[in-house]
């Protein structure tokens, strides 16, 4: 696929038109603190796996409505005291995996968590998280669970998971709240974003071709899963589209990017029609902080730079983590 969204120049100033909700912010408290009710009952279980240079823990602690949420924290073996912390979120259809595919950023001396997504691992990555609430009908996949009120969409509750996600790894004794990163590729980023936007305190964000994000341009420029099941949808519930465009707009990438309170490190592809560059660059350009860069990879699709970022960001994440 060659270029076919905006130029790079008209790029680099786009503005999403997703309108935010006016109690975005009262939902997401209200939602949090929900959650919070719930004792967060982090359990941190050696493993063995054979590995000689990091230390694994399985991980189980309480998401949303108190549901168990799977993990992994990876340490460098030998690690005595705390350590800056990756929490890295991953993508659509993947689950945590097993250990011995997360083994970068714990090469680099940082702990690193990877939190599970709840009904998610199917497809690659194998996960260990049910998601045990229901829903009405939706159409096969994550996009339409529960998109008929924001209460009840799926993404609330993966959200929900990924605030407390980190706070599960920052209570593990050798991590360094003080020094947390989130971090993620394609819905791992969207994710990333709404961590940024939900959790004050981070020293760094590194959303990689985020998802998630600009939902009314997302949904109309693109026929590539995940986002043509919102549409597919809406071609058989005909008349539902305002209704869903509502539900969404507490889910946008980019209310979230607007509250980004720490420096941030995005990347988009410019032949990607799974997260088309201008939905990436509108949450970049609603990112507030004036420490943030994009990197463009000008012929790739959602791949993006792949390798290539992931070197980029571990030589962007020396000045923060």
């Amino acid at each position: 696929m060659a270029l076919f969204d905006l130029p790079l120049d008209e790029l680099r100033t786009h503005r999403s038109d997703s309108t935010e909700p006016e109690d975005f912010d009262a939902f997401w408290n209200k939602t949090l603190q929900q959650a919070r009710a719930y004792q967060l009952d982090a359990r941190f279980e050696p493993v063995d796996t054979g590995l000689s240079t990091v230390q694994v823990y399985d991980v189980t602690f309480a998401g949303f409505g108190g549901h168990p949420v799977k993990g992994w924290l990876l340490l460098p073996a030998g690690a005595s005291e705390p350590l800056p912390l990756i929490v890295e979120f991953v993508g659509y259809g993947g689950g945590r995996g097993l250990p011995h595919e997360h083994l970068l950023w714990a090469s680099t001396g940082r702990a690193h968590f990877v939190m599970d997504t709840r009904g998610q691992g199917s497809a690659w990555g194998g996960g260990g998280t049910a998601d045990p609430v229901g829903a009405a009908p939706a159409y096969p996949g994550f996009m339409t669970r529960g998109i008929d009120a924001p209460e009840n969409y799926y993404y609330r509750r993966v959200f929900t998971d990924a605030v407390r996600a980190v706070e599960a790894a920052r209570s593990h004794p050798l991590t360094d709240a003080a020094r947390t990163v989130a971090l993620g590729a394609s819905q791992g980023g969207g994710i990333a974003l709404a961590v940024g936007g939900l959790v004050p305190d981070l020293v760094a964000v590194a959303p990689d071709v985020p998802f998630l994000c600009d939902f009314p341009r997302a949904t109309t420029l693109t026929d590539r899963h995940p986002y043509r099941e919102i549409g597919l949808f809406l071609k058989t519930h005909r008349g539902r589209s305002a209704q869903v465009r509502r539900t969404l707009s507490y889910f946008d990438g980019v209310h979230f990017a607007v509250r980004g309170r720490a420096p941030a490190l995005f990347s988009a592809g410019l032949e990607d029609q799974t997260c088309p560059p201008s939905t990436v660059f509108a949450a970049f350009n609603a990112w507030p902080h004036e420490d943030k860069a994009i990197e463009v990879y000008d012929f790739n699709d959602h791949e993006g730079g792949g390798p290539f970022h992931e070197a980029e960001q571990v030589r962007w994440l020396r000045s923060y983590a």
